[in-house]
């Protein structure tokens, strides 16, 4: 074939390959079956798979294995996979910049936020921003930090706040906090009335963590318990996998095991007597609270508005920014390398 033929040829391709038709793929993708896609899509199953099989035939690839329970995609599709996000996040960029054109900040931006943070002095600052901007439609999804930046690098979330460095190249980290951690334990537990822990004295002791997903990097709050707790030559501990921070709370309460939690979430516990801190003879753990955008995105107005208010600026500093693809902070300390641009 020749170089004209297969750029003709490509071209039809791609002229062919329609925006509901790539929505199909995302959906079926991200949902792992046709019919939790089709309700998602609001669409029927045969209209969604309709769109699905055109789809393949043009790009002339099966993007689907068919299995018992769902689907899962074949190499041409997760070879497309990450081309198809770039190209649905970079639609929202131009839908945003036109917005920008018409003027005020306003439309929809979306915050993916780790669950715990919403125990911080950061919903103060959202509830101030809502009340400055209130033509702007701020929506919050929450999820673990590695499933905040795929949210923000596929283009469904605006901004993430999560916890640590992203090292992805295609995401800007800016440093917005140092969050203090607190080792907690029940009220009746036999070392909380001491003035001083040695880390010897917690040898056995069970630990509450959040769980890793499967697939991703070692969630930060968990590899943050296992650095502070091999720093106290507490490597082997046992640490249980709790996903939520009330459950970690209320079971900690309960005596089945210790905590390692930020020191803003354990406020009313600490005051009532529920909770213990265990003053451990050891450097207090901090967690980087790290904001994330891709870095080819669009930040109009209200994106801005809202980096401003929650680096709590009048507006964003460049200088805030961590250089993406260094290594995460230390968990004792700040970032290992904050830089300019």
């Amino acid at each position: 074939m020749s170089n004209a033929s297969f750029l003709a040829n490509r071209c039809a391709t791609l002229m062919a390959v329609e925006l509901a038709q790539v929505e199909a793929f995302l959906a079926v993708a991200r949902h792992g079956g046709f019919t939790r896609a089709a309700a998602a899509l609001h669409l029927s199953q045969p209209a969604t798979s309709r769109r699905i099989h055109v789809l393949e035939r043009e790009l002339g690839a099966p993007l689907f294995e068919r299995v018992s329970d769902g689907v899962l995609l074949t190499d041409a599709g997760r070879a497309f996979l990450p081309h198809v996000e770039a190209a649905v996040a970079s639609v929202r960029d131009g839908v945003d910049a036109v917005g920008s054109v018409r003027g005020a900040a306003q439309g929809v931006v979306t915050l993916a936020i780790v669950g715990s943070l919403a125990s911080t002095a950061l919903t103060e600052r959202l509830r101030r921003f809502r009340e400055a901007h209130p033509a702007v439609d701020l929506r919050l999804r929450t999820a673990l930090s590695a499933e905040v930046s795929d949210l923000v690098r596929r283009g469904e979330a605006t901004l993430g706040l999560r916890y640590r460095l992203d090292p992805a190249s295609g995401l800007v980290s800016r440093l917005l906090d140092d969050e203090p951690l607190l080792p907690v334990c029940a009220a009746d537990h036999p070392l909380g009335g001491a003035r001083r822990v040695e880390p010897a004295e917690l040898a056995g002791e069970r630990w509450l963590a959040f769980p890793s997903r499967q697939g991703t990097v070692r969630e930060p709050y968990a590899a943050t318990l296992e650095q502070w707790l091999a720093a106290g030559g507490l490597g082997g501990a046992e640490i249980v996998p709790v996903d939520s921070l009330t459950a970690q709370k209320r079971m900690v309460e309960a005596g089945f095991g210790l905590a390692l939690l930020p020191s803003s979430s354990v406020d009313e516990e600490l005051r009532s007597g529920a909770l213990r801190v265990l003053p451990v003879d050891a450097p207090q753990p901090t967690i980087p609270i790290v904001l994330v955008h891709r870095r080819t995105a669009f930040l109009g107005g209200a994106t801005t508005a809202l980096i401003a208010q929650l680096a709590g600026r009048a507006s964003p500093s460049p200088r805030a920014e961590l250089r993406t693809g260094a290594g995460a902070s230390p968990p004792g300390g700040g970032p290992a390398a904050r830089t300019s641009g």
